[in-house]
């Protein structure tokens, strides 16, 4: 199993926004993913990205969207609905094609589960597509379990299951700038 260092979630250039679906700064997010979509898959995926509702990811229906900006402009981003009352299912994890390979959807996910846990989910439940080797490569890298046989042709599966249970919030390393967890008290008897 591979392990990650603790990620810095917030510094001086990289802040995490959280955002309606509406915010102009998504528009490069919805373009692109429905620009890839398409030529992976040869139709028309604008109509993927509207499928579900924009109001799913947002807190009052369980779920979010954030954007990563560096200094202040949107590179990478993604979001996640509520699949049932206790797993979160992952969605539109992008990295704007300027800045990939540089570690931006590692982050997205690893803030996502953080903000899913916080709100009480201990499981993150998504799908990619089969012609995504990238996305499959991020999550089994980011302790996904698939949940198909990954000896099989992805051609043959269609959508890629994985999911991820989440500890507690206590569970966690601190990131870098957080101050130190308070130690817990012993129990007094009475």
């Amino acid at each position: 199993m591979t392990s990650f260092a603790p990620l810095p979630y917030r510094n001086t250039e990289f802040t995490f926004v959280d955002v309606p679906v509406s915010d102009p700064r998504v528009r490069p997010l919805l373009r692109e993913l429905g620009d890839e979509y398409s030529a992976r898959y040869g139709r028309d995926a604008h109509a993927e990205l509207s499928r579900y509702p924009d109001e799913e990811f947002t807190a009052p229906h369980g779920g979010v969207l954030l954007l990563l900006l560096e200094r202040g402009e949107p590179v990478a981003g993604g979001a996640f609905r509520r699949h049932d009352d206790a797993t979160a299912e992952l969605k539109r994890i992008w990295t704007h094609s300027a800045h990939r390979r540089r570690g931006l959807a590692r982050r997205v996910v690893a803030e996502l589960e953080r903000v899913a846990r916080a709100r009480g989910y201990r499981r993150v439940y998504l799908t990619t597509g089969p012609r995504q080797p990238e996305a499959r490569g991020l999550y089994l890298a980011a302790g996904y379990t698939p949940l198909f046989d990954t000896d099989a042709d992805p051609e043959t599966i269609g959508p890629l299951p994985f999911e991820k249970h989440l500890g507690t919030p206590q569970d966690l390393p601190s990131p870098p700038d957080a101050p130190p967890p308070p130690h817990p008290r012993k129990a007094s008897r009475p």
